[in-house]
């Protein structure tokens, strides 16, 4: 029998003048930990809010080696583990100040460029720019279809000022930002905004196969006050892969049971890991893979998009393996009983974790920004028989950069001439090129974990219950 659990009415002007009552109260501690710093925070409980943690975290591009998540009644508690990308403590002073807005400033309507500009280093901007119009694209991948997009953008006088691109499982999605090439700004007139759509339209169809649902979604952002649609550009490029299924054929590994599991920690299983089981009146999920920057903002973006609430959680990594454990209900409070429920929690797992897992050669690109930068660029890895696996690109100012992950047409591996070739067309442009391996694994401890990873190894389920009350305490001592 389904389990329900009850759920009180609530009322959403009560909830937010509760919020706005006791707002989040966030504590950097970097005295408790000798190897990284503790980002503690203690919130009224609302949907939603564990995401939004993560994702400041995940935007400033720090590491988190370890998470400890628990809910209690209406209040949140969260104790994340960070460093920087070098493994170093967060002792700028900026940085921590903003950390601390930044978490409080999520739940009512996002982050401020004033905000920004007191940081002393640069945000990743992932977030549907205020001074531009967003185009989000979705449809069948093909090789050279960024190519093409770009290069008919550029032909109509759209200037792409940023844009990410993620192909998975033949699947393309892709959020471009644009403003007018010749007047500058957002593009406001809704003729020319049709025009525009149009001609994308033409690309996409142009290799439309039967039973191919491609689609082209228009976004536009009022530039004072809070923006309309305002949106995450990754949590948005989530939700769009979610929305063309491309979890259908996303499998974990099948070895998670039994002693072949030892495997994994032994670093010979580069897979993905997912068990559920009931517990306690969760829906207990188990994830186990290769670590990676951002798997965990991965990883809560596919619980959101399924409406699942997070109630408690660990995550840590070990070596270059990485193991999450969450105890989850639906919303309406219902478990996942049915082994149909549970296979498509695992595929989207599956899928979320797998979509920004690095394949063939990174090159970077910093360069000056210019009208139609973005289709030179990717013309030229087109003409050398490469294809576009994942891209991002940015312009502030008159500098552009950009990451773009190129393979062969199929998928495999680069041709070292062709490689050569892009490298020599694109001149000094090109800032480094380096070869993607798997899930971009990011190690946290050193070649003498290795002992302490071959014993035998404690459920991390078995120690949360016992640790809770003492997580719990610390937290509230803030």
């Amino acid at each position: 029998m389904m389990e329900i659990a009850y759920q009180p009415r609530h009322d959403s002007e009560i909830e937010s003048l509760v919020e706005r009552i006791n707002p989040p109260r966030v504590c950097v501690d970097n005295d408790s930990d000798p190897e990284c710093t503790l980002v503690k925070v203690d919130s009224v409980n609302k949907y939603g809010i564990l995401l939004d943690m993560v994702q400041v975290l995940a935007d400033l591009d720090l590491v988190i080696s370890k998470s400890y998540i628990s809910s209690d009644g209406e209040w949140f508690m969260d104790v994340f583990h960070v460093t920087d990308q070098l493994g170093n403590k967060l002792t700028d002073r900026s940085l921590i100040l903003y950390i601390q807005q930044a978490i409080c400033y999520s739940r009512t309507g996002g982050i401020t460029k004033e905000m920004q500009s007191k940081l002393k280093r640069e945000v990743q901007q992932r977030h549907v720019s205020t001074e531009h119009t967003a185009f989000e694209i979705t449809g069948m991948d093909r090789p050279g279809l960024l190519s093409e997009i770009s290069a008919v953008l550029s032909d109509i006088g759209c200037h792409v000022t940023a844009a990410v691109a993620w192909t998975h499982h033949e699947r393309a999605a892709m959020v471009i930002y644009l403003e007018d090439g010749f007047n500058g700004g957002p593009i406001i007139d809704p003729i020319r905004k049709a025009q525009v759509k149009d001609h994308l339209d033409t690309v996409m169809e142009a290799h439309h196969r039967v039973g191919d649902e491609s689609r082209i979604v228009v976004s536009v952002v009022e530039a004072k006050g809070a923006p309309v649609g305002w949106a995450h550009t990754e949590r948005r490029l989530h939700e769009l892969m979610y929305a063309e299924r491309d979890y259908d054929s996303c499998f974990d590994c099948d070895c998670f049971s039994g002693d072949r599991c030892d495997a994994l920690w032994r670093g010979r299983c580069e897979r993905i890991h997912v068990a559920i089981e009931a517990c306690n009146g969760y829906s207990m999920v188990n994830v186990k893979c290769r670590d990676r920057p951002k798997l965990l903002f991965d990883t809560v973006c596919a619980f959101k998009e399924l409406e699942f609430v997070v109630f408690h959680a660990v995550a840590g990594a070990k070596g270059s393996t990485a193991e999450q454990e969450y105890f989850i209900r639906k919303k309406n409070g219902c478990t996942l009983e049915t082994e149909g429920q549970r296979e498509r929690l695992r595929h989207c797992l599956v899928a979320a974790i797998s979509r920004r897992a690095s394949r063939g050669l990174k090159f970077e690109v910093r360069t000056k920004n210019k009208m139609g930068l973005l289709s030179d660029v990717t013309r030229v890895v087109r003409e050398n028989g490469l294809s576009i696996a994942r891209a991002e690109m940015s312009t502030q100012g008159e500098l552009a950069v950009g990451s773009f992950y190129v393979t062969d047409v199929n998928g495999g591996e680069t041709d070292a001439i062709a490689v050569e070739a892009v490298v020599r067309e694109l001149g000094g442009a090109v800032v480094s090129a380096v070869k993607a391996v798997g899930m971009m694994t990011t190690r946290f401890g050193s070649s003498s974990d290795s002992v302490e990873q071959d014993k035998a190894k404690l459920s991390i389920g078995r120690l949360f219950w016992s640790k809770l009350e003492r997580l719990s305490t610390s937290i509230r001592s803030l």
